[in-house]
């Protein structure tokens, strides 16, 4: 039977008589373990950085924009040409049966005024669905109605960024503030949204009725003309169809032949920030893969170490063997050391992993987290380590034979 206790104290006793080479041994392991979590809390905190931005725009989120117009062979680009209107939002709600809400825009910049405080913003005419297709809640009052829509009545939402500049610590709810020297009753104040994946802050804005923005702020073309339409499908599953369902009827609605091109354009913005999404991730799998690289270099560098060791102790083993030590105590008592190493030093490592990415985050200005799965991986990948290479010097030191490991010199 395996005498543990006695094993583990001559484990023990060895590793502590060579306190320099077990340090130097356990440092490929440190290194490593280390790496694989600062590695990982890079990316993961990435990827995080990624799904905040697809959540502030909004899910399921697909933007029509209107066409390009062409003057003398040059094309101007999405946008120049309006084509758009409140009309085409509304066929799409009834006609498109993967789109669930639909609110067309017609956007532009303004100075609003309050009092004796200024701010120049982004005003923003809608309807009331835009908080439902922007995920955007209400943190205060109310949002405005359909009737305020079609009466176009002068009232507002605020944006964080704008309701702080114009009232600081003050309620907005109910006050009346000045866009273009037009007065509008405040009625609701938005959450915060934080940046949009351009940089631009989602919360410096002023949303009101698009028929106020169409009749009262910045006119429009043609009556009903909007900027663009945003559109939230039902379903991940069908933004592919919602988006093929649009582009069918806004070429019918617009009487396109088929060898024409469209006078819109419809972008899938939850798709392109999922597919930036799922690269980050790959590149935090092969961040970590790479920093993995050094926990088998430390591995090969505990079992060359642990190599020496048999050689070294050769006649050590043989005494052992000689009063009664099987070939089990023997393995047992070299895979302890390996293990021990490769424990020893994943815990270093993930000390200094984690502090790693404390340091990073603070200088770089990165947003690292380092994930409890990350800890375990590296922890456990370290143990392996031990295990693995140091079966074989153990293997190995379990076949002398005593008789010639007693005369080894």
């Amino acid at each position: 039977m395996i005498n543990l206790s006695s094993t583990l104290k001559i484990s023990f006793r060895a590793l502590w008589v060579n306190k320099m080479r077990s340090g130097l041994t356990m440092l490929g392991i440190i290194i490593g373990v280390g790496a694989v979590i600062a590695m990982l809390a890079v990316g993961t905190g990435a990827s995080n950085r990624i799904s905040e931005h697809i959540s502030s725009m909004g899910s399921n989120l697909l933007i029509v924009l209107p066409g390009a117009t062409t003057s003398g062979g040059v094309r101007m680009g999405s946008g120049t040409q309006p084509t758009l209107t409140t009309a085409d939002a509304e066929a799409i709600l009834r006609e498109c049966p993967a789109v669930s809400n639909v609110a067309p825009v017609l956007n532009g910049v303004a100075q609003v005024v309050y009092g004796n405080q200024n701010w120049s913003t982004g005003i923003v005419g809608t309807t009331p669905d835009i908080l439902t297709v922007r995920d955007w809640p209400l943190v205060s009052g109310r949002l405005f109605t359909y009737q305020d829509v079609r009466r176009a009545t002068k009232v507002s939402l605020l944006g964080q960024s704008v309701a702080e500049n114009l009232f600081g610590d003050m309620d907005p709810v109910g006050q009346i503030i000045r866009i273009k020297n037009i007065p509008f009753t405040v009625i609701g104040v938005l959450a915060t949204k934080g940046q949009s994946p351009q940089g631009q802050d989602q919360d410096d804005t002023v949303i009101v009725p698009v028929t106020t923005a169409q009749k009262k702020l910045f006119g429009t073309t043609f009556p009903g003309m909007v900027r663009r339409i945003m559109v939230k499908a039902k379903s991940t599953e069908e933004l592919l169809s919602a988006e093929k369902q649009i582009a069918e009827l806004l070429r019918q609605r617009h009487r396109i032949g088929p060898k024409q091109e469209n006078d819109f354009t419809v972008r899938n913005l939850t798709a392109f920030m999922q597919a930036a999404e799922e690269s980050t991730k790959v590149m935090t799998i092969l961040l970590g893969a790479i920093a993995s690289v050094s926990l088998l270099v430390g591995g090969i560098g505990i079992m060359n170490i642990m190599l020496v060791s048999v050689t070294e102790r050769t006649r050590e083993i043989g005494i052992r063997m000689a009063i009664g030590a099987r070939t089990w105590d023997i393995r047992l008592q070299f895979i302890i050391e390996a293990l021990t190493l490769s424990l020893a030093g994943g815990i270093a490592g993930i000390i200094i992993g984690v502090a790693g990415s404390i340091i990073l985050s603070m200088l770089a200005g990165w947003i690292t987290i380092v994930s409890v799965f990350s800890v375990i991986i590296a922890f456990g990948f370290s143990g392996l380590v031990g295990v693995f290479f140091g079966f074989y010097p153990a293997y190995k030191a379990s076949l002398l034979d005593p008789i010639d490991a007693l005369r080894y010199e």
